[in-house]
This record gives structure tokens, C-alpha cells and sequence, in this order.
């Protein structure tokens, strides 16, 4: 005997089949671009890795020929240890002090929002104009940097143009143009913790400084790893600064594999070695990203406890 609830059970897996075929039909069209523009390169850059890429007669396959240039050249190692490099400074002064700045501008009780927008103004500078700005600011002769250190008796230093600083000089560009998004992220999280909790602690006494150590430090720690390793990743592919400012100079102090893949490409026209170059880029920052979405996973399931 056929029941209702043997009638409806169908009918509920077509509803639900021709639902979801919907949302794949609005889906196709992102899904075809991101093809185009994302995978399908990807894929002809690994292909370019094992052929000598000729833009005007047909390529010529050689296999690992292109890798084993790779890793036989100096610069190649050069390249991820001023990486490496970047990336610990960053971790010191890049990371560091947006966390400082937003914790500050969290625990004001006025001009909150003016030093909100104030830490916000750098990111929307453009950045050639704002690398710029810094080049004159790091001027051997008529910088600001170095009127002030004559000013109070200093020697004045080659900002760009020493090896032992130039690193530095130049994370501390990327952290004043990219502190501030990561400034107004933190103070969202921030925003989130209830209220309750911090007069809660003012009631038990609590200073400024074990608020922020015992409760705003805890409660968005999840989310200053996320962002520690989407800072890495970005790091990993630093260009624009060391491009504009530096060539990758003083020698090859500032030099980058970003930037090297560039020069290879299209200053040397070896398209098939700057691809090998971009797929042990693509390994390395794969492996970060794996990283972040098991963390970024790991921090929703929470959230939903």
C-alpha cells in the first residue's frame, strides 16, 4: 500500500536535486573564469618547466633541464634566504606592531575612531606613490631620516643602498602600507569579545595591561595565526617594494624569487626557467596555504562549538 510518506520522499529528492543543480548553474560561470584565469596557467606554467619555450618556433621538450639550472644557480638559494629574511623581520615588525597598534586603539576610551582612521590612512595611498614618498624619505642626502639624525648628532645611513639595513628599510615600508587593513581586522575581532568580560575584570581589578594579556590576547589568538601565516605567504612573494626601490640590490641583498622569475622572463626571455622558478614558488607557498585552511578550518569548528 503506497503511504503519503512514500509519495513526498521522491518529490523531496527532486526538489533537492534541482536545487542544487541551480546553484551550479549560477556557479558555472565564476567556475569557467577562475579556470581560465587560474588553473589553466597554472598548468602551462608547469608544462613550461620541462621545454625550452620558443614564443615564435614550437617549444622543445627537455625535461628536468630547467630545474637542474635552477638549483644549480646561486642566486637561486640567495633568493629564498633574503626570504626567509624578510620573513622573519616582518614576523618581529610587520606583525608585531599592527597586534600593538589595534590592542592601543582598543583600550581608548576616546578618539577611538580618529586613530582608527588614523592607522587606516597609509593602505589607501597608492603604492607606487607611497614608495616613492619613503625613497625620498631614505635619501643619502636631503632625506628626512638623515636631516634628523644630523640633527641630534647621528651619522647618516645609506638606507637602500647598505646590505646590513636594507632589509629592514624595507619591511618597515611594507608594514606602514599594510598595517592598516590588518589594524581594522584586529579590531573586529576585538569588537567581538562581550563587553561583560571587561567590566568583569575591572571589577576584579584588572590593569589596562593584564586585560589585554589575560583576555584580548587569548580570544583573538586564533586569529593572529591565521594572519601569521597569510603575512608568510604574502611575504614569500614580496616584488613591488625591492622592484621599485632597490633592483634587487645592493648585489643581490634584496633580491627575491619574484623578482628573479621576472628578470628571468622577461629581461632574459627564458620563459622556461622562470617557470620552473614559479613551481617550486607555487610548492612552497601550497604548503602554507594548506597550513592556513587547516587552521582557518580548525578555528570555524571551534566557533560552532
Amino acid at each position: 500500500m503506497t503511504t503519503t510518506k512514500d509519495l513526498i520522499q521522491p518529490r523531496k529528492r527532486v526538489f533537492k536535486w534541482r536545487a542544487q543543480l541551480s546553484a551550479y548553474l549560477f556557479l558555472l560561470p565564476a567556475l569557467v573564469i577562475f579556470t581560465l584565469v587560474t588553473w589553466l596557467p597554472m598548468l602551462q606554467t608547469v608544462l613550461f618547466s620541462f621545454q625550452k619555450v620558443n614564443l615564435v618556433n614550437p617549444s622543445e621538450w627537455i625535461g628536468l633541464q630547467n630545474y637542474v639550472r635552477m638549483f644549480g644557480n646561486p642566486v637561486f638559494y640567495t633568493t629564498w634566504k633574503n626570504t626567509l629574511e624578510f620573513i622573519v623581520l616582518s614576523l618581529l615588525i610587520g606583525f608585531m606592531v599592527p597586534v600593538l597598534l589595534s590592542l592601543m586603539i582598543h583600550e581608548m576610551r576616546r578618539f577611538k575612531s580618529f586613530f582608527r582612521t588614523l592607522a587606516y590612512m597609509p593602505a589607501l595611498v597608492p603604492i607606487i606613490v607611497a614608495l616613492q614618498v619613503w625613497r625620498s624619505i631614505y635619501a643619502p642626502e636631503g632625506g628626512f631620516l638623515n636631516s634628523m639624525l644630523k640633527t641630534i648628532g647621528l651619522s647618516p645611513q645609506l638606507w637602500l643602498q647598505d646590505p646590513h639595513i636594507v632589509k629592514i628599510s624595507l619591511v618597515i615600508i611594507m608594514t606602514w602600507i599594510g598595517a592598516g587593513g590588518t589594524i581594522l581586522y584586529y579590531l573586529a575581532s576585538l569588537s567581538e569579545i562581550p563587553t561583560e568580560i571587561y567590566e568583569a575584570a575591572e571589577l576584579d581589578g584588572f590593569s589596562p595591561l593584564q586585560r589585554i594579556w589575560f583576555i584580548s590576547l587569548p580570544l583573538v589568538s586564533s586569529r593572529m595565526m591565521i594572519l601569521l601565516i597569510m603575512q608568510i605567504i604574502a611575504v614569500s612573494q614580496t616584488f613591488t617594494e625591492p622592484f621599485i626601490l632597490t633592483q634587487g640590490g645592493p648585489g643581490t641583498s634584496t633580491m627575491t624569487p619574484v623578482l628573479q622569475i621576472y628578470n628571468i622572463a622577461f629581461l632574459n626571455s627564458d620563459i622556461g626557467l622562470a617557470s620552473a622558478w614559479s613551481v617550486s614558488m607555487l610548492v612552497v607557498l601550497a604548503a602554507f596555504s594548506i597550513v592556513y585552511v587547516r587552521l582557518y578550518s580548525r578555528r570555524e569548528e571551534g566557533g560552532r562549538d
